[in-house]
Formats: structure tokens, sequence, C-alpha cells
């Protein structure tokens, strides 16, 4: 038994070096020294003692000896990892290199830098754009009926279309000096989630041109001529863009595109030229049907050598407009109920200068390089804000109708099943806006997120649904019948839309996140990777080495923290100063460290057969996505200036995360396929099962309470969010007249159960007024109040 606990001692005494990361030298020295303190205190016997000098003596040279570990060690691991290691093709080369990392790389690495998060700078809009949100944005909202959208126009109205090319809605990111607004991603961020309160079919109209598209590709590689010519009439409207990549057989997988172009000469203009024949077949194509600037992707052919040596040259965008001969565009497609224009497009042998190409000639084949960084920022912002937006919206009405509605004489909000799922929606709304809004600013600070943007499209568009659904369940026969009372079904029936679009979501969280975080933002993967694609000499083994030992010293700390923040429930971490005083960072640093330790232990066993693993691989991408919004939620709450009243719903927000991130941990352990690595890594990581519980009932009722009520938390969650419009209008004032006549009502109701029942409730307010039980003047606050609420009760 006393050898026992020597060796346990023994693990974590080296454990305890390698966290403190020790210098090579000393941790040789130091491990020695414990070796023999033990056998003078008779711990071990002197074989032990002997047989672990020896091993020690082996181990130091290793560590300590470069040149001999490098010959007998590292060398022949390369080789043999050279052998199992695929090919990574060019695709997936240009879509590793696309975009950066930021505070994903920070959460796999297992020791997150928490000081550099919290001093990043607090999301902020200048004045120009705070004024536009306040003013133009919502003048925007007040034009917005989507009864009449959906049901007479099947389009948004015409003066809605011209107050949008007026105010420069498609022009958001355009740069000032080409006539555009010029704004921040922050900015994009708010005005889509504002939009998207009120319509999904608005919204979409506004984004699609200010994401990935011919406005974003000619800001970033288009020609000086193509920037001048083309972005001042697409900031006011003039043109109307469209861009053109999903085909009938390759949709999520682009990289498979059909449509092609083949480089010859061609009389154009009474003059014979070298340019590009197309032929492609597009759908679902937002904006086409009204385009007149045809943005496409497709894959470029040089079989005579016209402009090079290469005869598949690769993905290639181009402009097109939309009235050039043999063009087959104007069709509609009918998303749902959903009103933005979408279409196919194809045509046949269509001839085209090469210097339409997108960036001229010398960018023919770097389409699939521009759609991936276009892509990393893009994704990070449309639909994410579109989902914060909508969830806002679902969370602040479906609190407001909890409130006014009642059944057996209780209103909604007191049922513990609609508190369990009001709670879940306004969980939702914080830490959606708060992943929403860092994003956005990690943008602005000129990183480009490829893997957190994969992140926030799957999770936020996935909560969306969930809360549309609790929404529908809270509102029962409200929501369901159509109308221009119904604030619910616009959300709710297109909802499907944004979980389809720009990466299928069951894609995107099998395939994507941890697919692409795994080699882009692990600390040392990627090197590997790269030094066993090439050539093995002395300096890629000396490379190999070096990273190699690293990433052995950081498996080592990774798994000694994980297994005594499971042993402390994290006070462990408690020895690190200042920041770690917090609860909530100290749980996040040790997922993470767990994290990082059943991540290389997936790679370990899978190798390059993890890609295929979808299952583990999208409850990686679970964990990593839990680790990032939990952060999100860490950060807001450091920048608010009323973190006190906020604190309760952060860490409501950050404990539902944190839940979800262990119940995927277990998961994954559960499904390994081999037992003792089972065992191993439950006793390493979770000895004691789920450490991080969900959220009480208690503080679930609570914030059921605080969003169905006139609260500080209800006006965070409701900032941004058109309360002054047709129909949440009528739904805010008769929240306000209920919460100001509840008590009124509540004492009343007391002397009603023993009264002969009245015809209808003004009847009762009467024989109250007549009875004196209330003075005229509350008897009106109550006759006011009831007509309110059935003006928002009663359908059309």
């Amino acid at each position: 038994m006393q050898l026992i606990i020597w060796f346990f001692v023994f693990i974590n005494f080296i454990g305890l070096l390698f966290y403190f990361k020790c210098k090579r030298e000393l941790f040789f020295t130091l491990t020695v020294v414990f070796s023999l303190l033990s056998y003078s205190l008779n711990i071990t016997g002197g074989f032990i003692t002997t047989v672990t000098l020896i091993l020690l003596s082996g181990i130091g040279l290793i560590i300590t000896q470069n040149s001999w570990r490098r010959d007998l060690i590292t060398k022949i691991i390369m080789e043999q990892m050279k052998k199992l290691m695929p090919k990574i093709s060019e695709t997936e080369q240009v879509a590793l290199k696309a975009g950066t990392t930021w505070w994903d790389k920070d959460l796999f690495s297992g020791s997150p830098n928490w000081e550099s998060l919290l001093k990043f700078p607090k999301p902020e809009l200048t004045a120009r754009e705070q004024s536009f949100l306040d003013h133009e944005v919502q003048t925007l909202c007040e034009m917005i009926d989507n009864f009449e959208q959906s049901e007479k126009l099947n389009d948004l109205p015409e003066n809605m279309w011209i107050y949008l090319k007026q105010n420069k809605f498609f022009g958001l990111i355009i740069p000032k000096e080409f006539n555009g607004l010029g704004f921040s991603a922050l900015a994009h961020s708010k005005i889509l989630s504002k939009i998207a309160g009120r319509s999904f079919s608005v919204a979409s109209t506004v984004a699609v041109p200010n994401s990935l598209g011919p406005a974003e590709l000619l800001i970033h590689y288009g020609t000086d001529a193509q920037k001048s010519y083309y972005l001042p009439k697409l900031a006011v409207g003039d043109e109307i863009p469209c861009f053109a990549l999903t085909s009938p057989e390759s949709g999520s997988d682009a990289t498979s595109i059909t449509d092609y172009g083949i480089i010859k000469k061609q009389m154009h203009k009474g003059r014979e030229i070298i340019g590009i024949e197309l032929s492609w077949e597009k759908r679902y194509i937002t904006l086409a049907p009204i385009a007149t600037v045809l943005g496409l992707a497709f894959r470029l052919y040089d079989p005579e050598g016209l402009i090079g040596d290469i005869e598949d040259i690769g993905i290639t965008c181009a402009l097109i407009p939309t009235n050039h001969s043999r063009i087959q565009i104007g069709k509609r497609h009918k998303p749902l109920t959903a009103v933005f224009q979408n279409g196919p497009t194809s045509g046949e042998n269509v001839f085209i200068p090469i210097d339409w190409i997108i960036g001229g000639k010398n960018m023919a084949g770097c389409g699939w390089q521009m759609l991936v960084e276009c892509l990393s920022c893009g994704r990070a912002i449309s639909l994410p804000s579109s989902a914060t937006g909508a969830i806002k919206a679902l969370s602040v009405t479906s609190g407001a109708y909890a409130k006014i509605r009642k059944q057996f004489k209780q209103p909604l909000a007191k049922f513990e099943g609609i508190q369990a799922v009001l709670a879940q929606t306004v969980g939702a709304a914080y830490l959606s806006e708060a992943a929403s809004l860092l994003t956005a600013a990690a943008i602005d600070a000129g990183h480009k997120p490829s893997v957190l943007g994969a992140i926030l499209k799957y999770q936020l568009t996935e909560r969306g649904r969930v809360c549309a659904l609790n929404a529908m369940d809270i509102h029962g026969g409200k929501a369901i019948m159509m109308g221009k009372k119904n604030y619910i079904a616009d959300h709710y029936i297109n909802t499907p839309v944004a979980i389809t679009v720009e990466g299928a979501n069951i894609l995107t969280r099998n395939m994507i996140i941890y697919g692409q975080g795994a080699l882009r933002c692990h600390p040392y993967i990627l090197t590997i990777t790269e030094l066993l694609d090439g050539p093995i000499d002395d300096l890629s083994i000396a490379k190999f080495d070096t990273v190699m030992l690293k990433y052995i010293s950081s498996i080592i700390k990774n798994s000694f923290t994980a297994f005594w923040c499971a042993l402390s429930c994290s006070h462990f971490l408690s020895m690190k100063k200042g920041l770690y005083k917090s609860k909530n960072i100290r749980n996040i640093e040790w997922a993470s460290a767990a994290f990082s330790v059943l991540s290389d232990a997936c790679l370990m066993i899978y190798t390059s057969k993890l890609k295929h693993k979808e299952m583990i691989s999208a409850r990686l991408a679970d964990c990593l996505s839990t680790l990032y919004l939990a952060s999100c939620c860490v950060k807001r709450l450091h920048d608010s200036e009323h973190a006190n009243e906020e604190k309760v719903l952060a860490s409501w927000c950050i404990e539902s995360l944190l839940n979800e991130f262990w119940q995927s941990v277990a998961q994954i352990i559960d499904n390994l396929p081999n037992l003792f690595l089972k065992f191993k890594l439950r006793a390493l990581l979770m000895p004691f099962g789920i450490p991080i519980k969900a959220p009480t009932d208690k503080t679930t009722k609570y914030l059921a309470q605080v969003i169905s009520e006139n609260s500080y938390i209800r006006s965070l969650v409701a900032k941004d969010v058109d309360l002054k419009s047709h129909p949440l209008v009528d739904l805010e004032e008769a929240f306000l007249l209920t919460i100001k006549t509840d008590d009124l009502e509540r004492k009343l109701d007391y002397g009603l159960r023993s009264q002969t029942p009245v015809a209808t409730y003004e009847c009762w307010v009467d024989n109250n007024l007549a009875a004196s039980n209330i003075t005229l003047e509350e008897a009106n606050a109550l006759k006011d109040s009831y007509h309110a609420r059935m003006k928002v009760i009663n359908v059309d």
C-alpha cells in the first residue's frame, strides 16, 4: 500500500514539475533527488530505488542530450508517422490557412490567457453607427409587415426597396471612399440583429449583399478598375448583386463544383480576345431574380495553354452583368414563407472577357482561397446576428405573453413548465448576444476567426431553432393562427433556412468545427503535419523534436491540471492569483484542460481516421463550442456596468454550457474503442461523474420571473429589439398595463371566488366599483389592462 501511495505521489510530483514548466535539466535533477529521498525515508526498497534511478538516468539522458534523442528516437518516430499521415490536398491546405485563430487556440491549449481576453476592448459602436441603428434601422423596422409581405406581395414593398437603396443598407461594409457606409463588423452585426427581430426576409435581403458576395470579394481582391466601377453602384443599389455557388450536384461540398469555364479566343464587341466560355447551373441563389450583376464560381480550364502551362486552373470567381447574352436568370424559388428574392440561374456557352475575373487574369484559380477567406468572417456575422435578433425578440415576447395570458386564473409565467422554457430562452438570448458581439469585435480587431465563425453559425442557429419551438409552446394557438397579430410565425417557419445555408448545420457540427479546429487551433498539430508533409532532413528533425517535446510536456501538464481540478472541484487553480478567484473562470479552464487531454487522446487513437468518426468529431465540436460560448459570457459579465444584476443570468448560462460540455465528454469516453482507455480517461477527467450540474430549479424560476416582469434583465435582453412597431407595440402596452394592475387584480380575485359569476370582465369591475372595493380610477385601469390583453390574445 505504501508503495502505491509513493507511486501516486511520484507521478503527481512529475506532473507538478511539468505544470510549472520546469527546465529539462532541473526536472531530471529533482526527480532523482525525489527518488533518493524516498529511499532514505524507507518509503521504497533498494531494488525499486535502483530500478527507478536506472530508468530516470535513461530518461534524463534522452531529455538532456539532443543529438542522441534526435538520432535514436525522433528520427524513427518521424519516419513512422510520415508513413501513416495522409497527404493533405491543395484545397484542404487552402481551407486550413484561411482565416486566423484567436481565443479558440487558447481553449485548445488547456491554459487560456484570461488576462488577454478580459483586457480585449469592450465592443462599442461609433456615434454614427449608433445613430444609424436608432434612426434608419428603426424606421425600416416600422415599415415591416410580415403578413402583407408573405400573403399579398410575395416580396418586400416597393417603398422599402427604395428606402434600403437610398439609405445604403446594401453598402454597410463598402468603404466610404466608394460611397458606402464603411461600418464596422460590430455595427453590421447589430443592424442585422435588430432587423431579424422583426423579419427574417428583410434581414436576409440586407445580409446577402453585405456578406460573401461581389462587394466583399471586390473589396479584398478586385482590381482598382473593378472597385471604382462596381462598389459605388452596389452601395446605393444601382447594381443589385447575387453570388452563385450552389449547384444541384455540389451543395455544402463546394470543392466538387461541376460548373466550368474554358479559356478560348473568340470575338467580343467586334474584336478577337482571350476570354472564358462558361456553362453553369446554379440554384438557391439569394437576390438572383432581381440581380443586375452575377458573381459566379466555376472551375476554370485552359486546354490550349492560352494563359499558362496549367490546364486545370481551379475554382475561379467572375462578375457578369445579368443582361449579358445567353444568361438564364429571373425565375424564383419559394423558400417556405420567406419573401426574400431567391432563385436559379444557368448559362450555356456564355463567353466573357478574361478580365471579368474578380481581380483580373492573375486571380484565375484563386476562387477557393477567396471563398474560404471571406466566408471565415461572413459566416461569423450574417446568420449568427440574425439568429441572435430572433432569439432576443422571442425571449422578450414570450416573457410578456406569459405574463398577460392566464390559465386556471394564473399567468402562464407562474407554471413551472413554462418557467423552464422561458429561462432557456432568456439564457440563449444572453449568450448569443455575448458571442455575436465579441466575435464581431474580434473581426474589427483584425482577426479572421474561421473556426469561431463555424461555431457561431451552428450554435446560434440551433439555439434559435429551440427558442422558436419554446415560443410556440408558450403562445399555443396564438402562434398557430396566421395574420398580422402573429409575431412568432415568421421566426418559427423560417428557422430551417438559417439551419441549411452557409454550411448545413449537420455538416458544420460533424465535420467543420473540430475537423478544421483540430488542425487550425491545436498548438502543435498543424506544425507537426506541415513537417511530416515535407522532406526529412536534419533541420526538419530538429524542428519536429522541439515541437514533440513541447507537445508531450503539454499533455502531461494538462492531464495533471484536469486530474487535480477534478479532485478539488477546480480549487486547485486557486494557486494562481487574481482572475482565478472567479469560480466561472476556474471551471472553464478546468474544462479547457480536460478538452485538451481528450482531444489529444482521440487524435492518438483514431489518427487520420478521426475525420471519418463524425459522431466523435461532433461531440468534440460541442465541447469546443460550449467552452467558447461560456468564455463569451465571462467576458460580457466582466465588461458590464451592471455586473451584479447580470451575475445570476451569466452564471446560469455558464453552468448550462459547462454541463453540456461534460455530458459530451462522458459520451465521447463511453464510445471509445478501448476499455482500458475508457477507464483511464474517466478516472483522469471525471472520477466522480459529471462534475458540473445543470442550473438549479430555483435559479431557473428566477430567470423566468425577471423576463416576465419589468426588470433590468428584461430591459437588457430587449435592447435593440423593436417594440415600437405593430404588433409588438400592442404586446408591450398590454404587458406594462398588466404589471400596473397586477396587485389590484390579485387582491380582488380573493373576493371573486365567493361571488356569483358575472357575464363579463367589465361587469365584474363595475360590481367591484359599485361595492366601493375600488375607485373609479382603478376601475378604468383594470378595464384598460383587460382590453389591451384581449387585443393581444385575440387572433386574426
